[in-house]
């Protein structure tokens, strides 16, 4: 990238319980080694499992909903190799929501800034895929944050004061106007390319390559 250009921004919306989030992480990482400085990642949240008792049941059966589903989940990371998923998934632990996760993830943002919020995104999705902790808890969250050497007393300030809240209701208003369909979802050039769902690397990276060589080269068009 030419030293006076300056970075693509890419917003990128999920949900930490999205399995497909999950199996994107490796692609998420890749993009960080490959392109560092010339890519920013901005992570955003939507309400996908905002209320997993009323969703996974009403989806996916009263009785075995649950079971169903985590077969399901483990039957779209199978391909991957790279993407490890408990085989208990969905069935022995149950979160209740997401929005827990999401609203600390913006006070760690707040807290400790936005590369330590991504480092406890991956740590919260690998809590819950990989070992079942149940990630709709705050306590647990707080307890996994305070793992990872963040400040938990600003965490919690952050938390209560509402200034956590007001970021991921800015998320979620944001994936409304944009009209979002789920998670993962890949928003770059200021909203006019969105890239949604199971996305391939190498799409994702023609998408920047193309960008970094014409930067901004179609905003005029009518």
């Amino acid at each position: 990238m030419p030293k006076h250009a300056s970075p693509i921004t890419i917003d990128y919306y999920s949900d930490v319980l999205c399995i497909w989030a999950w199996v994107a992480q490796p692609r998420l990482d890749e993009l960080h080694r490959q392109w560092r400085d010339a890519v920013t990642v901005h992570h955003r949240y939507v309400d996908i499992f905002g209320d997993c008792r009323q969703k996974i049941p009403a989806q996916w059966g009263e009785q075995e909903g649950y079971r169903t589903f985590g077969a399901h989940v483990i039957q779209c990371a199978a391909p991957y190799a790279e993407v490890t998923v408990h085989p208990d998934v969905w069935c022995t632990t149950r979160p209740h929501s997401s929005m827990p996760a999401h609203v600390l993830l913006k006070a760690v943002a707040i807290a400790a800034g936005a590369e330590e919020a991504a480092h406890m995104a991956l740590r919260i999705r690998r809590a819950f895929f990989c070992e079942l902790e149940d990630v709709g808890n705050t306590s647990l969250l707080l307890d996994l944050a305070d793992a990872e050497h963040i400040d938990v007393t600003e965490v919690l300030k952050a938390l209560r004061d509402g200034r956590a809240m007001a970021a991921l209701s800015g998320d979620l208003r944001s994936a409304a106007q944009l009209g979002l369909k789920g998670s993962p979802t890949w928003v770059l050039n200021e909203g006019r390319q969105v890239l949604f769902g199971n996305v391939g690397y190498r799409i994702l990276s023609a998408n920047i390559e193309e960008l970094l060589k014409h930067p901004g080269a179609e905003a005029s068009w009518c």
